[in-house]
């Protein structure tokens, strides 16, 4: 377990654009040490938000588009190409304007393939799916992702592990079903706790004063079971990314002086 390190930038642009240079970085410098690297994506307003300012940044054509893995830490069961799915926005904002390799997207199911209404048996695909690409470097059935992006939400959840449901106790399985999420639609494929917490470095997201309370709660010492954040670390770093509202309810001891 790493101890969360938080940056906090002046606004919601600004910690977009300084995350998605961040996020470059450790793309180059993996594919340079291993030849390949491995990320999981979020999707929500900040999470998309990386992926459009890494879209229109100069240094993305650093990065070996066709050397790298693509994940997502949670998808809404609905059909293939609905502008709610976490995949579609995500294409929308930057995999439609890069060389990505499409074998490598690892999309999870829609509600419309080959799994119909049966989420938990498309979660046991992408769980099968994630341990095919495990290598025996890896820790256990998940890759060790180089970078695995989660959103904050209000209520504390990330992924779609939310406060209480079932899904955020899980200790065995890697992807489980969600079902009845309090927020729309109510059925979701997710990450579990154990496979985010097999990434080398988990990024936490959260802007605007919406954030804020949970922010606090998360790094406040609270349980995951009722603030599924604090419970989302990685194996070597966890870092915060914020903005200053965001911020607004943390001791200011707590995490540096704004980014200019």
């Amino acid at each position: 377990m790493s101890t969360p390190q938080l940056v906090v930038h002046r606004d919601k642009d600004l910690m977009a654009q300084a995350a998605a240079a961040r996020l470059i970085t450790k793309i180059v410098d993996a594919q340079a040490s291993r030849g390949h690297a491995s990320v999981v994506l979020t999707g929500g307003r900040n999470g998309n938000g990386l992926l459009a300012a890494l879209a229109a940044a100069p240094a993305r054509d650093a990065i070996d588009w066709s050397r790298l893995d693509l994940w997502w830490g949670d998808e809404r069961y609905l059909p293939e190409g609905d502008p709610e799915r976490n995949v579609t926005q995500a294409r929308a904002a930057l995999l439609d304007a890069v060389p990505v390799d499409p074998e490598r997207v690892h999309a999870m199911p829609a509600s419309d393939g080959p799994y119909g209404a049966d989420v938990e048996a498309a979660a046991e695909a992408y769980a099968a799916e994630l341990a095919k690409t495990a290598g025996p470097e890896n820790h256990g059935t998940v890759p060790s992702f180089d970078v695995l992006m989660l959103g904050v939400g209000p209520d504390t959840h990330v992924a779609s592990l939310f406060p209480e449901l079932p899904a955020v106790r899980e200790t065995e399985r890697t992807v489980v079903g969600v079902h009845g999420a309090p927020k729309p639609p109510p059925t979701r494929v997710s990450l579990t706790l154990p496979a985010i917490r097999s990434a080398r470095e988990v990024w936490l997201l959260a802007a605007g004063e919406d954030k804020a309370q949970a922010v606090a709660i998360a790094l406040s010492g609270a349980g995951e079971v009722q603030a599924p954040a604090a419970g989302a670390y990685g194996r070597q770093r966890t870092l915060w990314l914020l903005d200053a509202a965001a911020a607004s309810q943390l001791p200011r001891s707590l995490y540096p002086p704004a980014s200019p």
